[in-house]
């Protein structure tokens, strides 16, 4: 087994079979995939090779079939290339950042603000997304798999929801990075949103709604959750905890991350890919992305396009 076959991805997959056929099924989904690069052969450890399995029921040949489209992405996609320098400026309002605090299982922590979104840039926005987990999952510790989101809501109204950024989310998280949501906090939400989330919570696996909770700083009950998955003395005052140095400062946190990058890649430089990635990406007009965006929420209330949430896949 790899080096990391240490690691639980908490999904209780592997709990599930015997020790033997658990093994058997990482070997099969190995033999199926062949010969491998070796970053490819780096990145399919028995962990990985388990989430995928986990994504699919244990399904060997499913399993696999999503590995490859993974492996794929990632030759194209060059996640790892991907430097602070060259997605800064998406991250300039703390839309998302990975907090100080972890929680009390050790699982990095991932802050969400969507009515921070300062950019009209979907594909600079999946890119700055991609970023993100790439650095929560190397900050991982040696016995964790997943991660947790705070989702504050704090300011937040529909127009903040993107049709096309919300699709390519979903795909991505789906698709290429299964099993490493371990819990989403959505914090005060605003009715309107409830109301949206019960339309597209069909479209979800029930597993990945059981991961979804909804917090409110008024109710005790769901507060508690919070008090025991976090050290309130850590955790930031907007989620009610007592850590009031605990909110973003982005010079801070670029600090952090250009240190990040220095320590797992070696460098900060963007790639040339990565350069050739974000300068074909241009951004458009607030009337242009209106226009886009008002097209295909019309093609889902008419039933001609998928919704963001597809039901014939596992997310996260």
């Amino acid at each position: 087994m790899n080096s990391d076959s240490n690691k639980s991805s908490l999904n209780g997959f592997e709990k599930s079979l015997p020790p033997e056929e658990y093994l058997n099924k990482i070997n099969e989904v190995r033999t199926l995939l062949g010969p491998l690069t070796e970053k490819s052969s780096e990145f399919c450890s028995d962990s990985a090779i388990t989430r995928y399995l986990a994504a699919r029921n244990g399904h060997v040949n499913k399993a696999t079939k999503m590995l490859k489209e993974t492996l794929k992405w990632r030759a194209q996609y060059k996640p790892e290339e991907i430097r602070w320098e060259e997605i800064a400026r998406e991250a300039e309002t703390g839309k998302i950042y990975r907090a100080n605090c972890t929680d009390k299982y050790g699982r990095p922590v991932l802050v969400m603000r969507p009515s921070s979104q300062n950019t009209k840039s979907y594909k600079g926005q999946i890119r700055f997304l991609v970023y993100c987990m790439e650095n929560a999952i190397l900050n991982l510790p040696d016995n964790q798999e997943q991660m947790v989101w705070l989702i504050d809501f704090h300011g937040f109204n529909m127009s903040h929801i993107s049709v096309k950024v919300s699709r390519e989310t979903a795909h991505v998280l789906q698709e290429h990075y299964p099993e490493r949501l371990g819990l989403a906090i959505v914090y005060n939400p605003p009715k309107i949103f409830e109301s949206f989330y019960k339309m597209v919570k069909p479209f979800l696996e029930p597993k990945t709604c059981n991961k979804v909770k909804f917090v409110y700083s008024d109710d005790n009950i769901s507060k508690k959750l919070l008090e025991d998955l976090f050290d309130m003395e850590q955790l930031e005052v907007a989620f009610g905890g007592k850590n009031s140095d605990a909110g973003f400062s982005f010079e801070k946190y670029a600090e952090r991350m250009r240190e990040d990058d220095l320590k797992f890649y070696g460098n900060t430089t963007v790639s040339s890919t990565s350069a050739h990635l974000t300068n074909s990406d241009s951004e458009v007009s607030d009337s242009e992305m209106k226009q886009l965006e008002d097209k295909e929420d019309e093609k889902i209330k008419n039933g001609t396009l998928q919704s963001p949430l597809d039901t014939t896949k596992t997310y996260t």
